[in-house]
């Protein structure tokens, strides 16, 4: 491998290394967003294999996302578990029901989490 074609996946390590917790969470999201997005291309393609792929992938860091919230926090986490259990049966249902739109509704409903998550990093900076 080059040092060229090394280039933006040693960049991309960089910045996870370096980045808050809030940073890591907006990455998140922003990675979550881009595999149901081209979930959503492939379904709608009818392009099965890379739909279920791509779909898998964002499913796992929602999953993550829920796996790592600190319940302690109260009323805030609860209301996130919450949300991401939604967001993975309306993304199951979308998967059976190879309905696009389901996982336009996820990605939409990840991209208001995500604007006030970067808005909370972006104060505390």
């Amino acid at each position: 491998m080059s040092n060229v074609a090394a280039s933006p996946q040693a960049y991309r390590r960089e910045a996870v290394l370096a980045a808050s917790r809030g940073q890591l969470v907006v990455m998140l999201y922003d990675g979550a967003r881009r595999f149901l997005r081209q979930a959503a291309a492939a379904m709608r393609a009818r392009e099965v294999e890379r739909s279920h792929n791509t779909l898998r992938r964002a499913e796992l860091i929602i999953a993550h996302l829920d796996g790592t919230l600190d319940f302690e926090q109260g009323e805030l986490a609860e209301n996130l578990h919450a949300l991401y259990a939604f967001c993975l049966r309306h993304l199951n249902e979308g998967r059976f029901a190879r309905d696009a739109a389901k996982l336009d509704e996820v990605c939409t409903l990840l991209g208001e989490l995500r604007e006030s998550w970067a808005q909370i990093v972006a104060e505390g900076a």
